[in-house]
């Protein structure tokens, strides 16, 4: 998502060759997914993955990206409808430089289209060799339900994977999602692991230390409300475990999205190879029963903390089954 993006003073967040020395020193590392979409910055990232991934590396990893979002300025240039799907999926083809795309996601559901209409056109992209698997992102579970059945009803390709937000600070997905997810055998890839950078050791200490290029930074005016000074008191509480473990809360974070069951692998989104490999390092840490029910003494199993950022306010709204207003 960084790959690209232009900061709110107007800088690049990720240029080209730093993005490229992340996912070569990720594949080094023995990562094999990476996730991006059409809407990160109209296109930019997915040529940055593509351009990437020449000489030999787009076959050594699982590539997924995803359909749904504005693309153009057209009634059309949005949503879940086929229309959409086969042009989007053609442009997407095109800017990663490949012939298929291993996984290929819608990145919201769209209240707009009937499901038929969407995993019809998804059905036939694999059946034409231009994508792999299927997957859905922020879904709620009634959506995911009736996907499914559609597509049994159907004899259509299912959806083989959520991409749900999924953090210490947003346990939404715990209720219903993550046990459907679990029960019908649908892969699990949570986004936002460290909660936007609410999870990271910028909090240590009661202290916002928000960079210019960091997400966080263009809601800047909203860490100084009462739900964010919640959250940083939170923060600061569950520093004192990743402390104890000797890690970066950051890692803990990410470690504890990855140690429930129902978890196939969270999604991190480093802006700098140094943020990647403290994103590497969680692979190393070990999350206890102790340190799950000293989490929950904080934020319950289930809880979402108040105060969400304008992205998960979004995600809220359609967990709630209420269209958000901006997709009108």
């Amino acid at each position: 998502m960084n790959f690209g993006r232009v900061a709110g003073d107007g800088s690049l967040v990720t240029n080209e060759a730093t993005s490229a020395g992340i996912m070569h020193r990720a594949i080094e590392a023995g990562i094999n997914f990476f996730d991006t979409a059409n809407m990160y910055t109209r296109g930019v990232s997915e040529a940055i993955v593509g351009t990437a991934l020449r000489d030999g590396k787009r076959e050594r990893i699982i590539l997924a990206t995803k359909c749904f979002h504005r693309m153009g300025d057209g009634p059309n240039d949005w949503g879940a409808s086929r229309r959409h799907i086969m042009m989007q999926v053609e442009g997407s083809l095109q800017r990663l430089q490949t012939d298929w795309i291993n996984l290929y996601q819608m990145h919201r559901p769209d209240p707009t289209t009937p499901v038929d209409e969407t995993l019809r056109a998804l059905d036939d992209l694999v059946r034409q060799g231009k994508v792999r698997y299927i997957g859905s992102s922020t879904f709620p579970a009634w959506k995911l339900c009736e996907a499914q059945w559609q597509s049994d009803a159907l004899g259509l390709e299912r959806f083989a994977t959520e991409q749900p937000p999924y953090s210490i600070f947003a346990r939404g997905i715990e209720r219903d999602v993550l046990p459907f997810c679990a029960k019908y055998d649908i892969a699990v890839l949570p986004w936002s692991p460290v909660a936007r950078g609410w999870l990271t050791d910028r909090f240590r200490g009661g202290k916002s230390d928000v960079e210019t290029a960091s997400r966080m930074a263009e809601n800047r005016d909203w860490l100084d409300t009462p739900h964010g000074r919640e959250r940083f008191a939170l923060a600061q509480k569950l520093a004192v475990l990743s402390e104890a473990k000797g890690c970066t809360l950051s890692q803990f974070a990410v470690a504890w999205c990855l140690s429930n069951p129902a978890v196939t692998s969270p999604i991190i989104g480093p802006r700098t190879i140094e943020q990647l490999e403290d994103g590497l390092g969680a692979l190393e840490v070990e999350i206890t029963d102790e340190d799950r029910e000293s989490v929950d003494a904080i934020v319950p199993p289930g809880a979402m903390v108040p105060g969400e950022c304008p992205e998960m306010n979004a995600w809220n709204t359609w967990y709630r089954n209420t269209p958000d207003p901006a997709y009108a």
